[in-house]
């Protein structure tokens, strides 16, 4: 009876083991499946910031785009609406990638609602091509910011004063746009500084006796190459 009874413990024991054998295993199952996840997850989040991201989803029209992101400092290359651009370093997407590390996301900050209508009218086929160009005030209404020059000047980018600003740039003399007394209140930053091609100095269109900065275009160089036509 004894040698009975111990056997019936013994079987009773192996029938015990078996639901924290299942236990044991169920967890690291589930551990591997959320480490999966986690590493999954960032990776995805780091394509999310790069320019591949937004055109294998959902903007075919940012092939030429991506193209200016690509572009590196000394070699040529073409803005985003195919003109040739003798130094792709010109351009402030490319000066921004190389010196900050910047991407996609650092400056094109969208909102839930924004993503959302734009996957839509992506499925529906409805989006603009090619993409119209946006200004800091577009922008801006996305950071919910009331002034557009804080789009760059910020604690997290160019961390100055409209002042600072002006004493930087105090060679350009009485055709400096960045003192506030001589700026014109119709134009904002954007209307200078672009990102996807050359910028260009507006000043231009009604003085004569601006400095066109190295890289950059006059008001009537950027008319003539806008109206051109596009290359995609």
């Amino acid at each position: 009876m004894s040698e009975e009874k111990d056997i019936k413990t013994g079987e009773a024991g192996a029938t015990a083991k078996k639901p924290s054998e299942k236990k044991r295993k169920r967890a690291i199952t589930l551990g591997v499946v959320a480490a999966v996840i986690i590493v999954a997850g960032a990776g995805f989040w780091v394509w999310h910031e790069q320019p591949s991201f937004c055109n294998a989803i959902c903007h075919a029209p940012q092939d030429p785009i991506n193209e200016t992101y690509d572009g590196v400092s000394g070699e040529a290359g073409f803005d985003k609406w195919g003109n040739p651009v003798e130094d792709m370093g010109d351009l402030l997407v490319v000066q921004h990638k190389e010196a900050a590390d910047a991407t996609c996301l650092s400056c094109h900050v969208p909102t839930i609602g924004q993503q959302v209508t734009e996957g839509m009218l992506w499925v529906s086929g409805n989006y603009q091509y090619p993409l119209d160009e946006r200004s800091l005030t577009d922008l801006n209404h996305y950071l919910q910011a009331e002034d557009e020059s804080a789009f760059c000047m910020n604690d997290s980018c160019h961390n100055m004063t409209r002042d600072d600003l002006a004493r930087a740039t105090s060679s350009y003399g009485k055709r400096n746009p960045h003192v506030t007394e001589v700026k014109h209140t119709e134009m904002e930053c954007s209307d200078c500084h672009k990102s996807h091609r050359q910028s260009v100095n507006a000043c231009s269109r009604c003085h004569d006796d601006v400095k066109v900065p190295d890289g950059w275009l006059s008001a009537e160089e950027a008319a003539e190459i806008t109206s051109a036509g596009f290359r995609y």
